[in-house]
């Protein structure tokens, strides 16, 4: 099991944000190896992908242009995704110290929405 020090709980608030499929597994594995210390989120424009995270919130981005679908493999409607739900993004990540932003490269959704996370 991992665990941050008490200390460094209290001195930062640490969030680890999964941007698609890639992410969001990626936030589950690390939930599933006992990672302690950080608060988890997710943000998919697939709708059955973020369900089966195991993330405490769940950030369904691009409803408007998708429908809950995914993005295709297409990195413009990943990134316009993003865009679509700034505001729920940003206050999800409200009130961090640390945000680390964990995603493949190559889907529409983590190629194309994770750098305009990074860019908020």
């Amino acid at each position: 099991m991992i665990t941050f020090a008490n200390e460094t709980e209290r001195l930062a608030h640490i969030k680890v944000i999964g941007v698609g499929g890639g992410g969001g597994n990626a936030v589950n594995t690390m939930i599933a190896a006992g990672l302690q210390g950080v608060e988890f989120l997710t943000a998919n424009t697939d709708a059955q992908a973020l369900d089966a995270t195991e993330a405490e919130g769940k950030i369904q981005i691009g409803v408007e242009l998708t429908k809950g679908l995914g993005a295709g493999a297409n990195p413009e409607i990943g990134r316009k995704a993003a865009q679509e739900d700034r505001d729920a993004i940003m206050a999800a990540l409200e009130g961090a110290d640390m945000v680390f932003i964990t995603a493949g490269m190559g889907g529409g959704t983590g190629t194309g929405a994770a750098p305009v996370i990074a860019g908020m």
